[in-house]
């Protein structure tokens, strides 16, 4: 995970850091030519990659962000039906209003968990609004009040 920090893009030398760095991806890029075996990346900063290292990939797959459906899916099956929870709670609104990776979404619900589990209560559309805010604000996103209505 996070290939895009180990094998970025090389940059111009300005101090012994830029070197360093430079040295450090050219080294790699050696290893890496020398390795035999399947080695799997992640990245979601593709363009951050360094260009020689792109070439020395046999296969690069590209996961596209889930569509709303999609992220239905993930929300169903992220959502441990052994937590209590309001059986009212709509996924779909969360799936469409929110356009979420599925590691996001696993963190709203472990923020709403852990918030209704606080209050001695079961997940409830609020929970998961509250963490849907948190996780929002933590990526930086613009937060709309009306994104928060049920």
């Amino acid at each position: 995970d996070e290939a895009d920090s180990i094998f970025g893009k090389r940059s111009e030398v300005k101090d012994a850091h830029d070197r360093y760095a430079n040295l450090e991806v050219s080294y790699l890029l050696q290893r890496m030519e020398s390795y035999d075996g399947v080695t799997i990346l992640a990245t979601n900063l593709r363009a951050n990659l360094d260009e020689a290292f792109m070439r020395r990939l046999q296969f690069a797959v590209d996961f596209p962000f889930p569509e709303w459906q999609d992220r239905l899916r993930i929300w169903q099956t992220l959502f441990p039906p052994s937590i209590p929870h309001d059986p009212d709670i709509d996924f779909e609104l969360f799936a469409k209003r929110f356009k979420l990776a599925g590691g996001n979404i696993r963190n709203i619900i472990v923020s709403a968990a852990y918030l209704a589990a606080a209050g001695d209560e079961q997940v409830g559309m609020s929970h998961l609004m509250h963490g849907a805010r948190r996780e929002l604000q933590k990526m930086g996103r613009l937060v709309n009040k009306d994104d928060f209505k049920t």
